[in-house]
């Protein structure tokens, strides 16, 4: 079992940043690929950003390409998403997930085994 939990969400006006972070606890951490996800009001939940278990491979959705970038810290257990250039349209709870994924697939929700509660990204235009 792995638990999962995100931070750093908040209120931003647009062009502004945001780091979000997802801790996790339980299994090995550095065995898992790790993914962003978002569900904004009234849409279903879509891919954002992912990363694959040895940290070499990164993968994006393309609206944000070049804004958001993904990166792990598997001493600390602990996967983040660096925010730039926020766009209005980014407004949307995001949520971290950790899957066993080799290969193809990680911007698959159904590849992803465990997810966390979400938090909140609201950027105001």
């Amino acid at each position: 079992q792995v638990q999962l939990v995100e931070s750093g969400g908040g209120l931003v006006q647009a062009g502004g940043s945001l780091r979000l972070s997802c801790a996790a606890s339980g299994r090995t951490f550095s065995s898992f690929a790790m993914g962003w996800f978002r569900q904004a009001p009234g849409k279903e939940r879509e891919f954002v950003a992912a990363i694959s278990w040895t940290g070499g491979n990164t993968y994006y959705a393309d609206s944000v390409k070049g804004r958001f970038t993904i990166s792990r810290d598997n001493a600390k257990n602990t996967v983040y998403l660096q925010m730039i250039s926020l766009k209005p349209e980014d407004t949307a709870v995001y949520y971290c997930a950790a899957g066993t994924i080799y290969g193809s697939g990680h911007g698959i929700q159904d590849k992803y085994d465990y997810w966390g509660q979400g938090t909140q990204v609201t950027v105001s235009s």
